[in-house]
């Protein structure tokens, strides 16, 4: 792992929280859940990751929110049987990084994301993990 993806990976806290991705693969239309999200990525739970490298749009659909929110993201790294990128996952699937269009676009995505950590952490937690207390 590079020195970039080291900081990267740390960068934001993860919350564990399942949610529905669709995404389209060669013609073929799947559904997947995450592990966890945070600001930067998620990881999809799968057999069939996709490439390393691969740029895709994907939706994430998410409780309370009437249409899938749609978000580009990068596969950054996959466990598959006989390649581990990352065996503490001890999951199949990849590791996604978001690719956003604009700062418009972050700020509204991380805002949601934040909304998602505190509904899945609590906000005595949230706040504890972004030393805000």
């Amino acid at each position: 792992m590079s020195d970039a993806e080291e900081t990267n990976r740390r960068e934001h806290i993860r919350a564990p929280i399942e949610l529905k991705v669709e995404y389209k693969k060669m013609n073929t239309f799947f559904a997947d859940y995450t592990k966890n999200i945070s600001k930067g990525g998620t990881f999809i739970k799968t057999d069939k990751p996709l490439p390393m490298g691969t740029e895709f749009l994907f939706r994430l659909v998410i409780p309370k929110i009437e249409n899938p929110v749609e978000i580009r993201g990068e596969v950054i790294w996959i466990n598959e049987e006989g390649n581990m990128a990352r065996p503490e996952v001890k999951e199949m699937g990849m590791g996604i990084h978001f690719i956003y269009r604009d700062d418009g676009q972050r700020d509204d995505f991380e805002s949601m994301v934040e909304g998602l950590m505190r509904g899945s952490l609590g906000d005595h937690l949230y706040r504890k993990l972004l030393n805000k207390d």
